[in-house]
């Protein structure tokens, strides 16, 4: 990794609350570079630079850290790349994680990527999560869902409700969000969910603007 993009990741995980030890650093470096390596055969992400792989994928799942601290279990649908929950199992080791996509060679590469860092109590699975084998396996199993751009808000909170047990958190990555349509949506009649709240973010040293929202079921 460029010296200035190692800076960019290490000085900017500090704002999520992480520090990236050398071997934690060495993963990420290693995941980027099987990352772009893959994408040249097969389009995997369409964010292709080095530069831009550490700010739009590496610390937007960094993002996500500061509300782990209750958590066990995570679903994370339409996982891609691997995004966000391959980051976040890199920095909390004992988290259960579940990946799920509808695409195979995303799958193929999260899993290669899982082997090839070495890491245990993460599953990768190619799969929709509108399929009702998926949905009688790990339905109610997890402490949060989690999605990053896998649909529109409304759909993820329909999708995610059944999968998370009574008092778990679904957390949407979104861009601008308007407040009065999140506090509508979470009074739908299909679920139960309490909004929380909606934490606006900028991805450090840039202009990109994020918002996590957070739902609890219950």
């Amino acid at each position: 990794m460029e010296i200035e993009n190692r800076r960019l990741l290490v000085e900017g995980a500090k704002t999520f609350g992480v520090h990236l030890d050398e071997k934690i650093f060495e993963a990420f470096d290693l995941y980027l570079k099987e990352l772009v390596k893959w994408n040249l055969k097969m389009n995997l992400t369409a964010i292709r630079t080095e530069k831009e792989i550490v700010l739009k994928h590496f610390l937007d799942s960094l993002s996500v850290f500061p509300y782990l601290s209750n958590i066990s279990t995570l679903l994370d649908i339409g996982s891609g790349a691997g995004f966000p929950g391959i980051p976040l199992k890199m920095l909390r080791p004992l988290l259960e994680i579940t990946l799920i996509d509808s695409a195979r060679k995303k799958v193929d590469f999260q899993r290669h990527i899982i082997r090839m860092l070495g890491l245990k109590g993460i599953a990768a699975i190619h799969g929709r999560v509108q399929n009702k084998e998926i949905l009688q396996t790990m339905g109610e199993r997890f402490d949060m869902v989690v999605s990053r751009g896998f649909s529109d808000l409304r759909t993820f909170l329909v999708l995610g409700f059944p999968f998370l047990k009574n008092g778990g958190i679904l957390l949407a990555m979104k861009g601008r969000v308007d407040s009065r349509e999140i506090q509508s949506l979470s009074q739908m009649e299909e679920t139960r969910y309490r909004f929380q709240k909606i934490i606006p973010l900028f991805l450090p040293s840039s202009s990109f603007k994020r918002s996590i929202l957070l739902f609890e079921k219950g």
